[in-house]
Order: structure tokens, then sequence, then C-alpha cells
């Protein structure tokens, strides 16, 4: 099925359960990566439509239509949430690699049931996450309960569309709030669907609300809208900076963070099977293009293995054929848009003129397509203090770092100030827990690249994250307050 035979997508804000245009009328216009053409054009809202959004999701919560509705009829309405995501995914899924540039396989194989899942998880987490009973004496009774935040504003990027989105709205819904999504310019068109669906549900009108625009306009009046209790935000640290500025200067909303990576592949010194090594510093260097934010970026490679790793590196790549991502045998789609392509392809010809050597790739390829396309690129002779070992590049680029010993390893992976993950390869238990508690990231990955699934939290240290986690319990629980009701007994 071609979506881009279809007559028409779902373009408008869906604000109070109904479609409407931008209020000043403006739009933007969102674009194939793969082609460099229009797809078609999106409401453009702003701060005015934001207010809209925000009174509308303010006036379903207090009035109790969903942040009052019992657990069980939540749960009910959110697993039909689920289906219906489930018997749209192939649309879903084409939207999203038609948008954002992202191979079918991933989005079709890997984001669609992943999004179900996480619906389905955490529908079922809602009747089954109990408050608790403080231990006092006879004379009082103490009761921890959790309530919904209130109005939650969701800034997500363009990399996972309707994934991150989904990493949000779930829990968030699940915990009785109403809220805002702002996606990126870049990739709206999945979440907007996505509210069509909730509607069709049965999730009340006013409780999901889909605001497209630019980040300047309509993410920042979220961020600094009165009337929102918390944001929560994935994508560049530099822009989650703005998001803490905004609530300090409107009325201290929560705020959690989940931002930039550099994340290192610690291969020791007795790695366990070479092939798998080399499969899984591959996947983490290029999937979804190194467009991710945990993108496995620095081979930090002892020294004895280094060039058998690196040779297999560059022989690997002949199973990450780059292409069309409507194609099912491409593994590697183009950069997201044309200023991103020129940004990465900067960071090459920085690493380049820094002294680093490019084993493979290092250009931009399949230029005649209109796409924006960079071929996967290798560098080895990589100092840690380079620009392209410092920095986030998101885009298909790994840079091969040596060292001698276990501990010099260890502090050069940390040696960043990103902090959102990290992998570890060796036969050596003992040495893969001990590498592994030294780390100093959010998700530590043995033997494999991994981000964990849907029970386990994800988020970062340092610079790669700030207030929370998005996944797990932790992130049903970022999206409630705790209140004591302390009850004294005549």
């Amino acid at each position: 099925m071609a979506i881009a035979a279809w007559p028409r997508f779902r373009t408008q804000a869906f604000i109070d359960g109904e479609f409407r245009d931008a209020a000043s009328g403006a739009t933007f216009e969102t674009e194939n990566p793969a082609t460099g053409e229009v797809i078609t054009e999106v409401a453009a809202g702003d701060s005015v439509d934001i207010d809209f959004a925000v009174q509308a999701a303010r006036r379903s919560f207090e009035d109790g239509r969903w942040s009052r509705l019992a657990p069980v009829d939540r749960r009910k309405i959110l697993l039909r949430f689920a289906d219906l995501i489930e018997a749209n995914a192939d649309e879903l899924a084409t939207l999203d690699t038609l948008e954002a540039g992202k191979p079918i396989t991933d989005t079709r194989d890997v984001d669609l049931p992943d999004t179900v899942k996480t619906f389905r998880w955490y529908a079922e987490a809602i009747d089954k996450v109990f408050d608790a009973i403080a231990p006092t004496g006879p004379e009082a009774l103490g009761l921890i309960v959790r309530e919904p935040i209130g109005v939650v504003g969701a800034v997500v990027p363009w990399n996972f569309p309707i994934l991150m989105a989904t990493w949000k709205i779930a829990p968030a819904l699940a915990a009785g709030n109403s809220m805002i999504v702002k996606p990126s310019r870049l990739s709206s068109l999945s979440a907007i669907r996505l509210a069509e669906l909730a509607a069709e549900a049965g999730v009340p009108d006013g409780v999901l609300n889909v605001v497209p625009g630019p980040g300047g306009g309509a993410g920042a009046a979220l961020g600094r809208h009165m009337d929102v209790d918390k944001v929560t935000f994935t994508g560049s640290t530099e822009v989650g900076r703005l998001f803490l500025q905004y609530s300090a200067e409107s009325n201290l909303k929560e705020v959690t963070l989940e931002c930039g990576g550099k994340s290192p592949a610690l291969v020791l010194a007795d790695p366990p099977d070479m092939d798998i090594v080399t499969e899984q510093v591959l996947f983490g260097a290029l999937m979804n293009m190194g467009e991710n934010c945990s993108c496995g970026s620095r081979l930090i490679v002892h020294r004895s293995v280094q060039d058998e790793l690196v040779e297999r590196l560059a022989k690997g790549l002949t199973a990450w054929p780059v292409g069309d991502p409507m194609d099912e045998a491409t593994r590697v789609g183009p950069m997201i848009e044309r200023p991103h392509l020129d940004k990465v392809m900067g960071y090459i010809d920085r690493g380049r003129a820094e002294g680093a050597r490019v084993v493979t790739g290092g250009t931009r390829i399949l230029e005649d397509s209109g796409g924006y396309f960079v071929a996967p690129t290798i560098f080895e002779g990589v100092g840690n203090d380079m620009t392209i070992a410092r920095e986030e590049i998101f885009g298909p680029v790994l840079s091969t770092i040596p060292f001698d010993s276990e501990e010099e390893g260890i502090r050069l992976a940390n040696e960043t100030a990103y902090g959102l993950a990290a992998a570890v390869y060796t036969k050596d238990l003992d040495a893969a827990f001990r590498v592994a508690r030294a780390l100093r990231a959010g998700t530590v990955g043995v033997n494999a690249y991994s981000e964990g699934d849907i029970t386990t939290p994800f988020g970062g240290y340092k610079q790669s994250g700030f207030g929370g986690r998005d996944k797990g319990l932790e992130a049903f629980e970022q999206y409630t307050e705790k209140k004591t009701i302390w009850i004294t007994l005549r």
C-alpha cells in the first residue's frame, strides 16, 4: 500500500476533540527526506493554539471526565486504543517512514509493535499500582496516595515520531492526566493521527490534544504556560536547557528531560564472538541512521583487537544498505532534512581536519534521488578530545578510540558530558559487572547494544537527562503527585 497515493493526510491540530486550523491560518511544509519533495502542509500552531489546547486540557482534568474515571475504565479505553493502533499499524508506520526517512522495516516491525506494547503495558499497570499506608501508631492513620499531576505538555522529537510520543502519552494518560503533545515540525503526521485514534477509542474530548508547530513558537509557549503542571521533553540538550528556563520564568512546572548522548561501546581485550561484537557495534552506531540519542557513536576498543574489529566493521557494512526507506532491503535511510545533512557532513570534514582517518564512507551519496543520504562512516585514529568524539553528530558516524588497560577504557568512556547509554563487550563475567557499574550511563548493555524494554527506565546521567525517566513504572510515577492524608483518630 503506497501512502503517497492517498488523497490527503490529517494535517490540522487536534484540540478538544476536533480538528482545527491554526488560529493564525499559518502552515508549514513537511517533506520526504528520501526525495526532498514536499509531502503536505501542516497547521503551524503558536501560543494562541497552545492556550486553546491547555484550556481544553484543564477543563477535562478538573471536571474529572478522565482524571476521576475508575482505573478499570481507563484501562479498558487504553487497551481499546492499543487495539486501534495495531489495526492501523501499517498506515502509521508508513507515515513515519515517509516523513522521517526511517526504513519501513524499522517502523513496521519495531516502532509500531513497541508502540502497541507500551500502551498495553501502561493500561495493564493502571489498576495494579497501589497506594500506601504509613506505619503510624493507633492514634492516627497515614495514607500516602498518588494523584495525577494535572495538565502535561509533551514535546517530542522527529527521530522516533510515534514511539517517543507514546513513551509520554501512555503513562501520562494511564495516571489520569490530560495533555498537550507538540510533535516536531519535521514529523507531525503520525501524532495527529494518533490523537484521532484516541478519540475513536473513547478518550474523552480535551484529554489528548496535539498541536503541531515550530519549537520556538508552540514549544516555547507550552514550556512557559502558567497552567501547565509538567513538561516532558525528548530532544537535544541545548533545547532541553530552554525548558528549564521556561519553567523558572513561569510557574516552576515540573520538567523531565531526555536529551543527547555520546554513547561508548567499550570492547575489552577478551571480547566474545567477534561476529556478534561486529553486528552489535554496527547496530548501535547505524540503527535509525545514527539519528538516535543513545547511538553507540564511540567505539572504545582495546588496542590488541582494534585492527581486527575495524576490519570486520568495514566489511560488515555490506549488511547495512543505504537507500529508499520504503524499500524493504534498506537499513539506512536519509538524514531528516538538508540542514541536518550539512551538519553531519560538517562533522565528517571536521574529523578529517583534526587528524582522524576515514576507514570507509565519509561522503554524501545517492544525490540523484534528491534525498539527504550519507554513507555510513567509520573513523579510526580518533582522540577523545576531537570534536567527533565529544559532540553528538546524530548521523551514521562511528569514531574508533583505542585503549590499553581496563581503567583507561573506563576513563575514556566516562570522559564525556553525556551519560545516556553504554555497552561493554567481554567474556569475563566479573569484568562485565565491574565495568557496567563503573560506566556513568543510564543504561548499560553487556555484550549487546540495548536500551532494555518497556519494563526498564530509560534516561541519562549528566547532560543526557534531568528530572526523571521514560518507560517503566518510574515513568508512571513521574506523572503523579504524592499526597499524605493524615487522619487523627479519636
